[in-house]
């Protein structure tokens, strides 16, 4: 969802969507894609996908929905920790004007504690209520943070 909204918003910018614990090629459900339709969105070509090496390395900030998805990337990615936060972190902290990647960087991200309040609620097995709950958040969250990535 983030991702779509993110494109939908800053086209001129290269977004990779990939999950900590994913299978590889699945479509989205149909409750995500007609989430994002009530949302005006649409993702109808996406394909789940386990996040590598590579985008990681290629990365310039690591955009996670939830704090166990940072507690993850800290874990298993450790070089990126400097770079990865919450969607609603970001929404909230990150800075406007100059270098993204400076930016980003002031945040000192690796130090961060990751609280509660950070967390995007997965609707997983939800109805499609939920999901379009989680859709709303997801997007009113990707519009602040937008302008200033």
């Amino acid at each position: 969802m983030a991702g779509a909204a993110i494109t939908a918003r800053r086209p001129e910018i290269v977004v990779e969507t990939a999950g900590t614990f994913s299978v590889d090629g699945q479509p989205i459900s149909w409750r995500t894609r007609e989430a994002l339709s009530q949302v005006g969105l649409e993702a109808r070509h996406h394909r789940s996908k386990q996040i590598t090496p590579a985008h990681v390395e290629a990365a310039d900030l690591v955009v996670a929905l939830a704090p166990e998805h940072v507690e993850w990337m800290r874990r298993t990615h450790p070089e990126a920790a400097d770079r990865t936060a919450t969607l609603k972190r970001l929404a909230r902290d990150l800075g406007a004007g100059g270098s993204l990647v400076e930016r980003v960087r002031a945040l000192q991200l690796q130090r961060v504690d990751i609280e509660p309040w950070e967390e995007v609620v997965d609707p997983g097995g939800g109805e499609l209520e939920q999901f379009t709950s989680c859709a709303v958040e997801v997007v009113a969250l990707c519009d602040e943070l937008c302008p200033r990535l």
